[in-house]
């Protein structure tokens, strides 16, 4: 018997679709981070998360971008530090909250970003 995926837990594609969807809308009124956004193709931008997260969470893997460390190289040189991964964090957390994922889920999540810091601020 398999024991079921965080990707499941959380509503397979639709939730993970929905979630990016709302969490950009955060992160794009952010004042602490939406400068890092300046110029991106959302769109294309809101793809790779959602392939990104689905293969983190435990579901199908169609990540294709690159790795954590040299996607956000040029936004480290650009001065991302730890406030401003905290603020993606938490702007991730609120995107669930407002989803009613229960708290242990977000625990689990917030895990998995918390995982990634020191490859995306290239420690």
């Amino acid at each position: 018997m398999s024991q079921e995926s965080l990707y499941e837990k959380l509503g397979g594609e639709a939730a993970v679709n929905a979630a990016v969807d709302i969490f950009y809308r955060k992160v794009l009124s952010d004042g602490r981070i939406s400068s890092f956004f300046e110029g991106v193709d959302m769109e294309t931008q809101a793809a790779k998360q959602k392939a990104f997260l689905t293969m983190a969470f435990g579901g199908p893997h169609n990540y294709s971008g690159l790795d954590m460390r040299r996607g956000h190289a040029h936004l480290v040189e650009r001065g991302l530090n730890d406030s401003h991964v905290d603020a993606v964090i938490e702007d991730l957390g609120a995107t669930l909250r407002e989803l009613g994922v229960t708290e242990e889920l977000i625990a689990q999540v917030a895990a998995i970003a918390e995982s990634t810091r020191d490859d995306v601020l290239s420690r």
